[in-house]
């Protein structure tokens, strides 16, 4: 081949190739650069909530935000790849070989604007010779720059999406895993979660939860796409998604039926408690010295009582002040009661006291009794025996003592009956009546005391039972429920303004003795009888 041709063609050949490789290194930064500067812009808002106008609201049934990671991160990862797409189009097509290369071709130095037909004037014939043989050179190391630039661009954001996908599996992980922990430590406690109100009683999957900044209400407060550790409200407020972290501090309704519920509920075992008697049996002015005894137990130390929600305390407040004005407790009149609802710790273990005092005229009627839907969740029963309502025992009475008797306003009918009523139908409530435990409390002691025609009840009140007539009684709950106990209180004694301290803490025994049952250590504080089993 001719020299003089091919010198001079290497000579350019090696020209164009030395200003490829230095437009090469100029653009690989640059494209990679203002790219990540871009896709930076595009990033956000991070903050759950913000406004974006890219973004489409989700439907969702709670109204709660989005998480940045189920939701804003797909639109950030849209708006990523369009951003870089336009910023690598616009340096490398519009740029530098629309406008900077096509000018070093036609003999004009690079800025010129496009349209003008040369250069400045001051350029001549050997200017615009170098400024053509720079052009190819330009041209081929701005297209390698910005190719070498998206493919290391394309790698990192290949790196970039397997961590995200990595922090996502792990969010999802981290939800489920919150989820099965709130499972576990409720299932580990044997917590039921149970509507406390009349006509309700249902079981509790997930309360509904009041947001505290705003009226509204979060159904499906829990780890998932709405947040995993939190969740943002409409109005900015953040609440927490699980039992773990704080969830049970709001406050909460039931989904059946709305009503506000106590703020244990889900981190507390329940424990369901129906005193069952007949009409004026004693049973309201036995849960009033209930609650004395206990508010004595924790006067001395022994336990913690505290009331769950400020109804309770109202109604207890109540319930003194008919002591206080008439001397005794005015009945019941509801057929489905309120719960009455009192949280009772002792050392780590706590439980959430649900006691129900149905009207003594609910056990009057097998249909009613089937109607009593809290019986189906019974941990426990008190039986209230009202013995002078028996007419096997009203017959042994002499005419002094029947005058001390009907003085006492019995029950118009005897505890034989109103066992036989709750018997038969709480085992088709319940399927768990030969586990459940009954503590039978003979009320009325201080008129039992007073009579010359009856024994006088002692240590064992069973066996007093049977003494008296009350015999078949005593063997029916023997052999249709679980463990039994029995106490004879004077629900008199043991409130009101001359409440005896010792009486007090004795009524409470048969509530003590129940939830002894369920694992709260509190066998210490009964008597040594009572707690023998």
């Amino acid at each position: 081949m001719n020299p003089w041709i091919l010198y001079p063609a290497l000579v350019v050949a090696g020209y164009s190739g030395i200003v490829a490789l230095c437009i090469t290194l100029y653009t690989l930064p640059v494209v990679s650069i203002r790219t990540i500067g871009a896709v930076g812009r595009r990033i956000g808002p991070l903050k759950s909530g913000a406004h974006d106008p890219r973004a489409v609201p989700t439907a969702t049934t709670d109204p709660a935000h989005s998480s940045y990671w189920t939701h804003q991160l797909r639109v950030d990862a849209l708006s990523w790849v369009r951003a870089a797409g336009t910023t690598i189009r616009q340096l490398l097509i519009s740029r530098w070989l629309g406008t900077n290369a096509r000018n070093l071709l036609c003999g004009r130095r690079p800025s010129t604007p496009v349209g003008r037909r040369s250069g400045r004037p001051s350029e001549g014939a050997v200017a615009a010779t170098v400024l053509v043989l720079t052009g190819p050179g330009y041209g081929v190391g701005a297209l390698i720059g910005t190719s070498a630039a998206a493919v290391l661009l394309l790698l990192i954001t290949l790196v970039f999406a397997l961590l995200l996908g990595l922090v996502g599996a792990l969010l999802a992980a981290a939800a489920l895993t919150l989820r099965t922990l709130d499972r576990m430590s409720q299932w580990g406690r044997r917590v039921r979660m149970k509507c406390p109100y009349p006509g309700c009683y249902q079981p509790i999957d997930l309360p509904v939860y009041h947001c505290p900044g705003c009226p509204a209400v979060h159904r499906r407060l829990r780890a998932g796409r709405l947040g995993i550790f939190r969740r943002v409200c409409v109005c900015g407020e953040r609440l927490r998604t699980s039992l773990l972290l704080g969830r049970h501090t709001i406050a909460a309704s039931c989904p059946h039926c709305s009503l506000a519920l106590p703020r244990l509920l889900g981190t507390t075992r329940i424990v369901h408690i129906p005193i069952v008697g007949g009409t004026s049996s004693g049973k309201t002015m036995l849960m009033t010295a209930m609650f004395a005894g206990l508010r004595s137990w924790s006067d001395r130390g022994q336990i913690t009582v505290t009331y769950a929600t400020d109804e309770d305390r109202s109604e207890l407040r109540r319930l003194k002040g008919q002591l206080n004005q008439d001397g005794w407790v005015h009945r019941t009149a509801t057929q489905q009661p309120r719960a009455m609802m009192l949280q009772i710790t002792r050392g780590r273990t706590r439980r959430l006291l649900y006691l129900y005092d149905p009207m003594g005229e609910t056990f009057q009627d097998s249909v009613v009794v089937r109607e009593q839907q809290y019986l189906a969740h019974a941990d426990g029963v008190v039986l209230v025996a009202d013995v002078l309502a028996e007419p096997e025992v009203r017959r042994e009475l002499g005419d002094a003592d029947n005058q001390k008797a009907g003085g006492a306003r019995p029950s118009p009918e005897g505890p034989k009956d109103t066992y036989d009523r709750l018997a038969g139908e709480f085992s088709a409530l319940s399927g768990r009546r030969a586990k459940t435990p009954v503590a039978t409390v003979v009320t009325k002691r201080d008129v039992l005391d007073q009579l010359t025609s009856l024994p006088i009840p002692g240590a064992r009140v069973d066996d007093w039972l049977g003494a008296i007539g009350l015999g078949d009684l005593v063997q029916s709950l023997s052999h249709d429920f679980g463990a039994t106990r029995y106490w004879a209180v004077s629900a008199h004694a043991a409130t009101g303004a001359g409440a005896l301290d010792g009486e007090s803490r004795r009524a409470a025994e048969p509530v003590l003795w129940l939830l002894s049952r369920t694992g709260l250590p509190v066998k210490p504080l009964l008597t040594s009888e009572a707690a023998k089993r």
